[in-house]
């Protein structure tokens, strides 16, 4: 798994937690959801992600799973 799919799950899973979080918990666990959104919009426009950076230096592989 490379550094650009665990990227989107983790995006993926922190929106699905912080909707269930606002539907039964509060709804103020949807800026959480802003929030992902967000980063999401920054991530593409500067093409720079914190989370991608940490796993690199973790040594998460940073090329696709077919090896380009």
């Amino acid at each position: 798994m490379n550094v650009d799919r665990i990227v989107h799950m983790f995006a993926g899973a922190m929106i699905v937690v912080s909707l269930a979080l606002g539907h039964y918990v509060s709804p103020w666990w949807l800026l959480l959801t802003l929030f992902v959104g967000l980063n999401l919009f920054q991530s593409g426009v500067t093409n720079w992600c914190l989370l991608s950076r940490i796993l690199a230096k973790a040594g998460v592989s940073t090329q696709g799973s077919c090896g380009v």
